[in-house]
């Protein structure tokens, strides 16, 4: 067995989580998408199980509605249901019962749109036929964590069920009542300037995607509850761990200093992964399996992966994609983009999910940063952002960004049915 170390995992690290993969190599890049939903039963607000006798359980849903689609039932690695679908990608269930869309790497985002939409409209439509809301929001706006219990009782998940308890209740919240859009983009030819602007980006698209003001039945005061829930989850293995000067170094740092859930306590407590380097032969696998442990809002996997963005409707998918391949994708605006931002600044992150863009510094970046991302889509040109989706795109700059609000904005006022 090879003794790892230090070296080594920064070796690693270099070679396989900050490195492109050569089908990533063709201009313009790639993009993907997770989306995740939040089941309820349409009546009650009350979360639906995923098996079970009732109308309202989604294995036995989606089983009827993917059978009428052509998608195949298989097993994830960690034993959990999973459905393959013929477009590509495969959906899954979190560990609260979540619904998780994760599409291929797609060449255009206008692709990736089309994608979404054959897969996101026509599930969503048929689970409302069945009883079933699949809620587009940043966490469950009506139900406490008692309400939304761990239904996915895999070894992975309760050991990290049992250390985030110990840090409070926001490792329930997380675990098992938020919802996101994640975004994931090639690193190519020019990383450590993406990483740098993905990183500094990252409050921005906290505020301006915000869509989860309420919790358990009440207003919570804040635009992105799922955000906040983040930032009290652990600061070990969260927020933007960028180093200007060695970005690597610092991420294996990071990596280091967060204690290994996924490995055996010591007299009952989670030892950091580098006090296991030093006093045990750890494996690369237990290395890489630490790694899926950690949530920072941009995460390095062979791509970026962009954590920050609450779920949105999916008529609104077009404008993070926008955000996202506009700014890094074409030069220039990759360029006004790191000259507008500056370095990434962790205390950004608290204001944008308490705020938004009531807050007026974040406001003002965040249009000038949708400005940028228009015109770095325009420069991709039409066969690559078509048209049609880069003005969906604008519509909601146009509603939200640039009139300084978010979707929580619409949602403030909305009554929610607490179970």
């Amino acid at each position: 067995m090879t003794t790892l170390s230090r070296a080594g995992l920064e070796a690693d690290l270099a070679a396989n989580i900050f490195a492109a993969a050569p089908a990533a190599s063709l201009p313009p890049g790639r993009v993907g998408a997770e989306v995740e939903l939040i089941p309820v039963e349409t009546t009650t607000g009350r979360r639906c199980p995923i098996e079970g006798d009732g109308c309202c359980a989604t294995l036995p849903f989606l089983r009827r509605h993917g059978a009428r689609q052509g998608w195949t039932e298989t097993r994830t690695a960690k034993g959990t249901p999973c459905f393959a679908l013929p477009g590509g990608g495969t959906l899954t269930f979190e560990p609260g019962g979540q619904l998780e869309y994760s599409s291929p790497p797609c060449r255009s985002p206008s692709a990736l749109l089309g994608l979404l939409r054959s897969v996101v409209l026509p599930l969503r439509a048929a689970a409302a036929n069945d009883g079933i809301e699949l809620l587009v929001v940043g966490i469950d706006p009506a139900n406490g964590i008692e309400g939304a219990p761990l239904v996915l009782r895999t070894t992975r998940y309760e050991r990290m069920a049992e250390y985030l308890a110990r840090r409070g209740t926001a490792g329930a919240r997380m675990m098992r009542q938020t919802a996101a859009f994640q975004m994931a983009l090639d690193m190519d030819d020019q990383p450590w300037l993406r990483w740098r602007v993905l990183n500094a980006m990252a409050p921005h698209l906290v505020a301006m995607f915000a869509n989860s003001p309420k919790y358990a039945g009440r207003a919570t005061g804040v635009s992105s509850a799922r955000a906040q829930v983040w930032r009290a989850l652990d600061p070990t293995r969260t927020g933007l761990p960028y180093g200007a000067r060695a970005p690597i170094a610092t991420y294996l740092d990071f990596a280091l200093d967060a204690p290994a859930i996924l490995l055996p306590t010591v007299d009952g407590e989670h030892l950091r992964f580098g006090d296991w380097l030093e006093r045990a032969a750890v494996t690369l696998d237990e290395w890489r399996d630490h790694l899926s442990t950690l949530f920072p809002e941009v995460r390095p996997r062979g791509h970026f992966e962009l954590r920050s963005a609450d779920a949105v409707p999916p008529q609104w998918y077009a404008a993070p994609l926008a955000l996202a391949v506009g700014v890094v994708y074409e030069r220039r605006a990759l360029r006004a983009a790191a000259d507008l931002l500056g370095a990434p600044d962790l205390g950004l992150l608290d204001r944008a999910s308490r705020l938004g863009l009531r807050d007026p510094a974040l406001a003002s970046t965040a249009a000038d940063l949708a400005q940028i991302a228009l015109e770095g889509c325009a420069g991709l040109g039409p066969a690559y952002f078509h048209p049609s989706d880069l003005e969906q795109a604008r519509t909601f700059f146009d509603q939200y960004t640039r009139r300084a609000r978010c979707p929580a904005d619409d949602l403030q006022s909305v009554r929610v049915v607490a179970a």
